[in-house]
């Protein structure tokens, strides 16, 4: 038995709980949640993951604008996913609190599907989480995904003011939440009599999402869809969809394991163009695992920074695993990212300094897609 099995409960394994709406089919087979009109590379279908950055000289609020007319845009060119993610005490990332802003843009758009990318279980109590996203269900059925995560998505200051439980809780924390979801528990268990209202009767699609083995295997165990953060662990990819395949276990949500990796997307008219662009994004990820987290600087500011060798190196490295060029460099790109890791889905994920060249990177996406 693995760890993370082992890490399971008998009820997680057992239970066979009912993911995906619970007052009618689940959400797969993919023709329930795809329409004819989706947007695809090679058969698979594309979504987004966004922070909501703040770039140097702008605000928090301008950030979210941004983000939510980001989302009215990518649902008219056939996007079929629009994720934000949960980072906290970072000055330049707006998207701190998911559910504040997934029915804030699930408001403002029609068909798209909205959902975390993710929710950090250990920051949040479950019962919280169910009920929150069982209300955003409740008012937008069929449209919310609740992509879970188990980091804290902060430093640990940050993390222990927001009570952070830590991994070690999270297996008894995800069973919890999806207890609430379903209703269902084993005869004894001390939330029995609990009921997450909305929630119970109200479920979102739920996502594992990961960046390691653990998480892979968990999702299989439990027989739910699996996303792994290509976009910032790409030496992981490979070995943990691995897993995840060879751990699947046929559950009510799913017969077969469905996988998606999210990967960082920068596209613009030619390639150096993109490039430039790209330098305010990598700047700005230098800086924070440097310690010194800020706000986005320009790609002026950043094509003029003194990099250092090692700096250069690490910039180089983390450019390497990204896809950035003109618009046939990157369907070249994603085409052969779906051929080696045969994800089912892929989340792209744009950083770029101001928010009509971020635009613009999903609208030349779509056309390269389509063509």
């Amino acid at each position: 038995m693995t760890i993370a099995e082992r890490s399971c409960s008998l009820f997680a394994v057992r239970a066979g709980w009912a993911l995906g709406r619970s007052r009618g089919p689940p959400a797969f087979p993919l023709s329930v949640v795809y329409p004819g009109s989706s947007l695809t590379i090679d058969g698979a279908p594309l979504g987004v993951l966004d922070l909501a950055p703040i770039p140097e000289g702008s605000s928090a609020g301008a950030a979210l604008r941004a983000t939510t007319d980001l989302a009215k845009t990518v649902e008219e060119l056939g996007f079929t996913r629009f994720w934000v993610a949960e980072h906290h005490g970072m000055p330049g990332v707006a998207s701190s609190s998911p559910p504040v802003l997934i029915g804030h843009i699930a408001a403002a758009t029609k068909t798209i599907r909205v959902g975390s990318g993710g929710v950090m279980l250990p920051n949040h109590p479950s019962l919280v989480v169910a009920e929150q996203f069982g209300m955003l269900e409740a008012l937008h059925p069929g449209r919310i995904d609740l992509g879970i995560g188990r980091a804290p998505g902060t430093d640990q200051a940050t993390a222990a003011a927001l009570r952070h439980r830590g991994p070690d809780d999270f297996a008894r924390q995800l069973t919890d939440l999806l207890g609430f979801f379903t209703g269902q528990w084993p005869d004894g268990h001390p939330y029995q009599t609990v009921h997450a209202i909305p929630g119970e009767g109200d479920a979102p699609d739920v996502w594992l999402l990961g960046s390691s083995g653990y998480s892979a295997q968990v999702a299989g165990v439990l027989g739910i869809p699996f996303a792994f953060a290509h976009h910032f662990m790409p030496a992981n990819t490979l070995p943990a969809l691995e897993l995840y395949r060879k751990s699947f276990r046929p559950s009510e949500a799913l017969a077969e394991p469905h996988s998606m990796i999210a990967v960082a997307v920068l596209c613009a008219d030619t390639s150096q163009r993109a490039q430039f662009l790209a330098g305010a994004p990598t700047l700005s990820f230098l800086r924070l695992r440097q310690g010194r987290p800020g706000r986005m600087p320009s790609p002026e500011e950043a094509a003029a920074y003194p990099y250092s060798d090692l700096e250069r190196a690490f910039v180089d490295d983390r450019r390497s695993t990204q896809v950035i060029g003109d618009p046939g460099e990157v369907l070249a790109g994603l085409r052969d990212l779906i051929k080696r890791t045969e994800v089912n889905e892929l989340m792209i994920t744009t950083q770029a300094f101001d928010p009509a060249d971020r635009q613009h990177s999903f609208e030349l996406l779509a056309a390269a897609a389509r063509a």
